[in-house]
């Protein structure tokens, strides 16, 4: 599992990276969509707000597009509160900017918005921890902290919500239960979703970009010496 395969038709940021790098023309653009989704998690089926964003430009004269997901948000406690969810988002999606401008990639730096969002939750109280993403982990561990990482991968059903339709989509989830400082966090991470009614076509597929993502993360495990076990999709 340690190959990152690097496909002519990107599905991921560092596909765009990769292909610039070997001196392709790499154009990108983004476009968000905040969707409403019903899971099918277990016994215990929740709705949250997928924050999403849309990739699209050309390689060449190649066009592309390919969505990732950077957070859910909900008003329970299955996922971070939409107002956590929203910053959670825009943290990874500024990361994936620097990627793209260190390659060369000019990208207008948008992020999501939490106007509109907040309004669809009441009951909210300042009682949260404060928002932490893997990332800050990672620096923990970097600094001599330690940090011990139980990861489970799930293939979650559910439901979208568009404006005149809804879509069964499958999310490739992964579970990472994290221990540090005396105190244990639960975070969800989305690697890749495939529409449930393709699953035949999609799911190896979806696999493979899901592993890879996996498998980047893993490194950066190892470089911090965060104690963990690698597991995969499969």
């Amino acid at each position: 599992m340690e190959q990152t395969a690097i496909s002519t038709h990107p599905h991921r940021i560092v596909d765009l990276v990769a292909l610039k790098e070997k001196g392709a023309e790499v154009t990108c653009h983004t476009s968000f969509e905040v969707i409403p989704v019903d899971f099918d998690h277990r016994d215990s089926p929740f709705q949250a707000h997928v924050f999403m964003c849309y990739f699209s430009g050309k390689v060449n004269d190649t066009e592309y597009t390919f969505r990732k997901c950077y957070a859910r948000g909900c008003s329970h406690n299955l996922c971070p509160h939409v107002s956590q969810a929203v910053m959670i988002a825009n943290r990874y999606l500024q990361r994936d900017y620097r990627l793209l401008k260190q390659a060369g990639i000019e990208v207008e730096e948008r992020l999501f918005s939490l106007e509109d969002m907040l309004v669809k939750f009441d009951g909210y109280q300042e009682q949260h921890d404060p928002t932490l993403t893997i990332d800050d982990y990672i620096h923990l561990a970097k600094e001599g902290i330690e940090v011990v990482v139980k990861i489970e991968p799930e293939y979650v059903p559910a439901v979208e919500y568009f404006g005149n339709y809804k879509n069964a989509q499958t999310f490739l989830t992964v579970n990472f239960h994290i221990t540090s400082l005396g105190k244990t966090h639960d975070f969800q991470r989305c690697f890749a979703c495939y529409p449930t009614d393709k699953e035949e076509e999609e799911r190896e597929r979806q696999n493979r970009v899901a592993n890879a993502r996996l498998q980047e993360l893993y490194k950066e495990f190892d470089q911090a010496l965060i104690k963990y076990e690698k597991k995969f999709f499969a």
